[in-house]
């Protein structure tokens, strides 16, 4: 956890727990969330919803404490509210409405004037590139035109904190860039927070400073992303030729831990000597060494290697799809 120094944290809470039943979803749950932009990440059924539920007071926690942008998450739900945009996973729109009409229901839904949700629907549309769309019925939009839409909705009321989950869902390479582009300067211009939940890395990455990572209802990570390659051990990748496997045999008979991508191999650097192991088991199993360097490992090798650690059956991004993904076949 970070000093308690620097700017005051936009989310805390402490010990935060959370039954449906039986079932524990939130586990002790103790955030400090600095301004900025922050990843939530974590596998199927983590408890990153529900946390999203608890800290937006739409759900009562069962025991511990928490608030958001100052206000209590157990008392002061509708305040919380008032000050936070949402953009969910799911399709929220009405499909007979145009753009500019539902942008402006979400603001009158949150307590705007009339006018003033007017006047804010036709300035946050052309903020997400929906200027030219805006008198277009939603039923004939793109995926993402919707998604633009939904972050519209989420913005409409100016809100201090922003929550999306799986901003980029569906979108083509493009309208992606533009979604990315746009979180970051509301962070960065705008001077707000954005809570961003995703399963593809690299958009974490690109928008996020901070992760904070759930696993089986407990927080297993919370720290900056420049920080984070500290918490894995480091490697050397090698590409190697004649013999893969082979040479997997050798390194794993001298107690290197290696893991294998093809003719690609990483192995865990214990120390200087680990590099001269690798060159003398490549001349006793006969392979050649084409290339090997230190592997400097993104936020998808991390998160792989530390669900790893925690036990858990992640191959991939893919797994940390939601039901909405999946069709709905999801029985984490």
């Amino acid at each position: 956890m970070d000093s308690a120094s620097g700017p005051e944290p936009v989310i805390t809470s402490r010990n935060l727990r959370k039954m449906y039943g039986p079932h524990l979803a939130l586990d002790n749950i103790n955030l400090d969330i600095p301004p900025g932009a922050i990843g939530i990440l974590g596998p199927n059924g983590a408890g990153k919803s529900t946390l999203f539920k608890c800290l937006l007071g739409l759900i009562t926690t069962t025991s511990g404490e928490g608030t958001v942008l100052g206000y209590d998450i157990r008392t002061e739900g509708d305040k919380i509210r008032s000050k936070i945009g949402y953009m969910p996973e799911y399709d929220a729109l009405d499909p007979g409405l145009t753009g500019v009409d539902q942008v402006r229901y979400s603001g009158e839904l949150l307590g705007m004037n009339p006018a003033h949700a007017t006047r804010r629907a036709h300035e946050v549309l052309q903020y997400v590139g929906l200027k030219d769309q805006r008198y277009r019925k939603i039923e004939t939009y793109s995926t993402g035109m919707k998604q633009a839409a939904k972050l519209a909705c989420a913005l409409v009321h100016d809100p201090d904190l922003l929550i999306c989950d799986e901003p980029t869902n569906g979108l083509d390479q493009r309208a992606r860039e533009f979604m990315l582009q746009t979180l970051k300067k509301t962070v960065s211009e705008g001077n707000r927070t954005v809570l961003m939940s995703s399963h593809v890395m690299d958009d974490v990455q690109d928008v996020c400073d901070r992760i904070v990572m759930i696993h089986q209802g407990k927080i297993v990570v919370q720290r900056r992303i420049d920080d984070l390659a500290d918490q894995v051990e480091r490697e050397i990748e090698i590409s190697v030729w004649g013999g893969a496997s082979k040479m997997q045999e050798e390194l794993e008979s001298r107690g290197l831990v290696v893991r294998r991508m093809g003719r690609v191999m990483r192995v865990i650097r214990v120390d200087d000597s680990t590099t001269t192991e690798i060159i003398n088991a490549a001349s006793n199993a006969e392979v050649q060494v084409r290339q090997m360097q230190e592997y400097d490992p993104d936020l998808e090798d991390i998160f792989l290697l530390i669900m790893d650690k925690l036990g858990a059956e992640v191959k991939g991004t893919s797994d940390l799809m939601t039901e909405a993904h999946t069709g709905g076949e999801e029985t984490a």
